[in-house]
């Protein structure tokens, strides 16, 4: 069972931190775990002096058969009724160690010191690389349509808003996406490739926080209440969960594509023109265990080698500190990387690079063996796109596109797609 050891620290030091995130659902939530605590704690001290009272009991019945050959009849009674309240007890105790448990999935990350305090209009630009193209032009979904490579329209015939199509060369363009960045992470980055499951199951998803939380945002199957992945965090990040780790081999880095599923409950209201907010999408995750003393050189390591992608691809981007009002749920720190896209006239998300701290490794029990024998510890987690797909093809197109109609390919590109340039239908190309 999850107990109050998950807040890491005094009630009042973690009421203290988590008032940075400006939530003031937290502070009542924190009201009732004390109070459930303080239920808990009156009610198994309850439950020992009954269960001793009644081993005191046993022992004295054991003295009197053994001297008078039985027990009265209201000795009997009394025994008994020791067995019911013992029962209820316990049944109360349970009820109130469930809710506690349940609770406890709500309470979220606590920020880490350096990052800053307040809401989003308190996030830091890091660094910016590149030169923004003038905001204008042509937005993506018009430069993909006259290419013939996006049919946004015949993907909402399909399954409805939020689920592109990718035609011809721009299904090209996604694969080689996929490949190029695949191939980056495992060769130069040190990742290990893996090809996950793509639905996993309740407690996989509570490992990384996505339930109960965020469950409205979820797709997910019944009868067998599988859920498809919202990103490849889940599956890599679970794939320790229950263990050990060797100490000796982290950190450890694994890198994956898969598709993913957000059915974005939370989002009405939010811009939702062609690729900028979609319920499915292709994506490359990486995720890195590590030992926490070296868990904030490993975040920006990570956070480098998404940089990668972008450098390579010569789109301008910038790196983001987030604030704590705007930190996700299970984040302690959050780099997002954004970059221009001059045809929406806007920074476009693309990779949030995370430390977890301890916070998943509780909630999935993965733990590491610091040396032989020692005693095993909470790994910290981090995670990173690296990168997804559909805001960078935006930033892309609308970067590159050229007079003619045509969007020429990062040279980085070329090998994976066999071609120099994205050209109309009509026009032929190269």
């Amino acid at each position: 069972m999850i107990d109050l050891k998950v807040l890491r620290a005094s009630p009042q030091q973690v009421r203290a931190a988590l008032a940075r995130r400006g939530d003031p659902t937290v502070t009542r939530m924190l009201d009732e775990l004390e109070a459930l605590d303080m239920r808990r704690r009156a009610l198994t001290g309850q439950l020992d002096q009954l269960k001793a009272d009644r081993n005191e009991a046993a022992r004295m019945d054991a003295a009197q058969v053994k001297a008078e050959g039985g027990l009265p009849a209201a000795t009997t009674a009394k025994r008994r009724e020791f067995g019911k309240q013992i029962a209820d007890l316990e049944a109360k105790l349970k009820s109130v160690e469930d809710e506690l448990e349940l609770k406890l999935l709500y309470v979220p990350n606590v920020p880490l010191p350096d990052v800053p305090d307040g809401d989003a209009s308190h996030n830091k630009v890091v660094r910016t690389r590149g030169e923004p193209a003038p905001k204008g032009g042509k937005p993506h979904w018009e430069i993909g349509e006259s290419l013939g490579v996006l049919d946004l329209a015949r993907g909402a015939k399909v399954s409805g808003s939020g689920f592109p199509v990718f035609v011809g060369p721009g299904a090209k363009l996604v694969r080689g996406l996929i490949n190029f960045m695949l191939d980056l992470h495992t060769r130069e980055h040190g990742y290990v490739e893996v090809e996950p499951p793509f639905v996993v199951k309740r407690e996989t998803m509570q490992g990384t926080g996505q339930v109960p939380k965020f469950e409205d945002d979820a797709y997910k199957t019944a009868p067998d209440d599988l859920f498809l992945v919202p990103t490849a965090e889940v599956p890599l990040t679970n794939l320790h969960r229950d263990e050990i780790m060797d100490g000796g081999k982290l950190p450890l880095g694994y890198a994956a594509y898969t598709p993913c599923f957000r059915r974005e409950a939370g989002a009405a209201g939010r811009d939702t023109r062609g690729l900028l907010r979609v319920h499915q999408f292709d994506k490359v995750e990486l995720v890195r265990f590590a030992r926490p003393a070296d868990s904030p050189a490993e975040q920006e390591r990570m956070t480098a080698h998404a940089e990668a992608v972008l450098q390579r691809l010569e789109l301008a981007y910038r790196v983001v500190l987030l604030a704590a009002g705007d930190l996700g749920f299970a984040s302690a720190k959050t780099y997002d990387l954004e970059v221009w896209a001059p045809g929406v006239g806007q920074w476009l998300e693309v990779s949030s690079s995370s430390s977890f701290t301890d916070f998943q490794a509780r909630r999935a029990n993965i733990r590491y063996r610091p040396s032989a024998g020692a005693k095993p510890e909470l790994v910290h987690t981090l995670n990173a796109s690296g990168v997804a797909l559909p805001r960078t093809i935006a930033a892309l197109i609308e970067t590159r596109q050229q007079p003619d109609g045509s969007v020429t390919i990062p040279a980085a590109l070329v090998p994976y797609l066999g071609m120099e340039r994205l050209v109309p239908p009509s026009a032929g190309g190269t």
